[in-house]
């Protein structure tokens, strides 16, 4: 799953990579109206590709409810194992197969940037110390014992997905991420790392914004507080 704004100039070689990852595979996605034609681009991909598809909302709804959406697409359909993974060229397709190894262990795989040393490429420093100690806070915050909680390459069995209540999963931002392993953690199932690397976006620009950080700073103990409270 690929959720997408304005990514016409990646998105048609990160489909392909993905692809020829593993013939089981498929790709959806996740356009939010895109203005710059990705999403047309990909229409375009899937009238050739049968494992290509589209998911086409109205405006830009926020990182979170596409993730939801496709979840729900997913879950809709045969799917077993659910990945997400950024369509900006930041996550490297060629990981998916660790990840599918590691599904035999974990019921949640987490594409770690920071479970063996820190793995990230052409970060400038402010946005790599901001990244690394988010972890931490995020760590002290749920008692999740994750190196890389906010990472968006990651993989969901199916029953992880069936299990968690998604219409109460409200994080919009990256603290999205922080939450599904956190209600995934307290459900029981295993949830694990496996070590990327990561590079930062070579085109386009990122999405991330002062809101998203300030959302991340309360809602990793608003989770915490719902879960001691039995109202997670």
């Amino acid at each position: 799953m690929l959720p997408t704004y304005n990514e016409v100039d990646s998105i048609a070689g990160i489909v392909e990579s993905v692809l020829a990852q593993d013939s089981r595979l498929s790709v959806l996605v996740v356009d939010d109206a895109s203005p710059d034609g990705t999403g047309a681009l990909v229409d375009s991909l899937a009238a050739t590709e049968p494992r290509v598809n589209v998911l086409h909302r109205e405006g830009k709804q926020g990182l979170g409810t596409a993730y939801i959406a496709g979840f729900r697409w997913a879950l809709d359909r045969d799917f077993e194992w659910i990945f997400e993974m950024d369509a900006d060229g930041s996550h490297d397709a060629r990981y998916i197969s660790d990840m599918i190894a590691a599904a035999g262990r974990f019921d949640v795989v987490v594409g770690s940037r920071y479970t063996a040393g820190v793995n990230v490429i052409n970060w400038p420093m402010s946005r790599l110390l901001l990244s690394y100690y988010a972890n931490k806070y995020a760590r002290i915050a749920t008692g999740l014992r994750l190196a890389d909680s906010t990472s968006g390459f990651k993989c969901f069995a199916r029953r992880v997905l069936e299990t968690i209540d998604l219409d109460r999963v409200g994080s919009t931002g990256y603290t999205f991420q922080i939450e599904m392993n956190f209600r995934a953690w307290k459900k029981g199932f295993r949830v694990g790392e496996v070590p990327i690397v990561f590079t930062d976006r070579r085109l386009g620009q990122s999405k991330m914004s002062g809101a998203i950080v300030r959302e991340a700073v309360w809602r990793v103990w608003a989770l915490r507080l719902r879960s001691l409270t039995g109202r997670l």
